[in-house]
């Protein structure tokens, strides 16, 4: 007597197998931009941080009568760990009164476009 086999065929897995290789082929890359943009914008955060950062120093200096220069801002910026390992941020003086931040790496992951931005040094 013959026992009825229940079980999946060879062109079954095989067809199986090749939607899901096409399904990765579609995911796989979109996955990979989604976490750029992901990068792009913690990397936005990180330069609205340090200028946030800036302007808090920049006010608690000119409440205890001190003078701050770019220089001092600037030092305050970047002595301050933080931000820790999970962004890579750098300062530079354009001129007397802007400062740029550029942040070029997000959990040491480079990425793909540096994120600018520029703190002015407010007027007194």
């Amino acid at each position: 007597m013959l026992r009825n086999e229940k079980g999946f065929t060879l062109i079954e897995i095989i067809a199986v197998l090749v939607i899901l290789g096409i399904l990765a082929a579609v995911a796989i890359p979109k996955y990979i931009s989604l976490m750029d943009q992901s990068r792009q914008s913690a990397a936005q955060t990180a330069v609205a941080e340090t200028k946030a950062r800036a302007s808090s120093w920049y006010a608690i200096q000119l409440m205890e009568n001190a003078s701050p220069t770019l220089a001092t801002v600037q030092g305050s910026v970047t002595n301050t760990p933080d931000l820790g390992p999970d962004f890579t941020v750098a300062t530079a003086a354009l001129n007397t009164s802007i400062m740029t931040i550029t942040v070029s790496a997000v959990k040491n992951e480079p990425l793909t476009a540096n994120v600018t931005g520029s703190w002015y040094l407010p007027q007194q």
